[in-house]
Parts: C-alpha cells; structure tokens; sequence
C-alpha cells in the first residue's frame, strides 16, 4: 500500500519559516518525481514545487527565492523548505507523486490523469501578519 506522510506545518508570523517533509512508502521512490501542490480557501489548486528523479526543479514564479525543494532518496523524502513566508502563503499543502505541472483544478488532491494518484493527506500552513 502508499503512502505519503506530510510533517512541518504549523502557524507562524510573517517572515518566518518552516520546512515540510513528506515521507513515501510503498512504492519505487528512486527517479520518482515528486512534487508539493497547495490550496488556499476559495482558490485553485496550484503546483507550488516538484523535483524529478534526476533532480530537475520547478517553482511556481510567487515562490521563486524563498522556497527551496529537495529530496533525500536513502529516506524516500521530500522537503519544502519555506522562507519569508507572507500571508498569501497560508494553505493547506499537498505532497504528490508524478506532478502535473499544467493544471486548472478547482481542488486538491485531484486525480491524476498523467501519472500515478500518490497523494498525502495534507499539512497545514498559516502565515499571519
């Protein structure tokens, strides 16, 4: 059975940070792309970050010098290391395999069409000002 375990969210005040985990199981981790999708109330789903199996990197341009992606692959672990965080970044967030980077879904997790539906269960981040 998958399973993708989200860790790090929490509540912090404008400008600081925190680093998000999520730990895979049960499937082929190696060369697996991952990425981290968020969802804030009344908006979209948006793809916030993915990294490919050969460690190619994506970041959605709002991110872009404040979010870091990395993966560990002795540990089957992604993480999202968020810097400066702003209001505009309080979402519940979403670790996924096979990321689709051109979405127009109204939530997430979705299903996906393009690749396997490896889904976390999601952590909370709210940035306060």
């Amino acid at each position: 059975e998958v399973y993708l375990v989200e860790s790090g969210g929490g509540s912090v005040q404008v400008g600081g940070s925190l680093r998000l985990s999520c730990t895979a199981s049960g499937f082929r981790f190696e060369n697996s792309d991952m990425g981290w999708y968020r969802q804030a109330p009344e908006k979209k789903c948006e793809l916030v970050a993915s990294i490919d199996g050969d460690g190619t990197k994506y970041y959605v341009d709002s991110v872009k010098d404040r979010f870091a992606i990395s993966r560990e692959d002795a540990k089957s672990t992604i993480y999202l290391q968020m810097n400066n965080l702003k209001p505009e970044d309080t979402s519940m967030y979403y670790c996924a395999a096979d990321p689709p980077h051109l979405l127009n879904e109204n939530a997430c997790p979705f299903r996906n069409l393009v690749g396997r539906n490896y889904w976390g269960q999601g952590t909370q981040v709210t940035v306060s000002s």
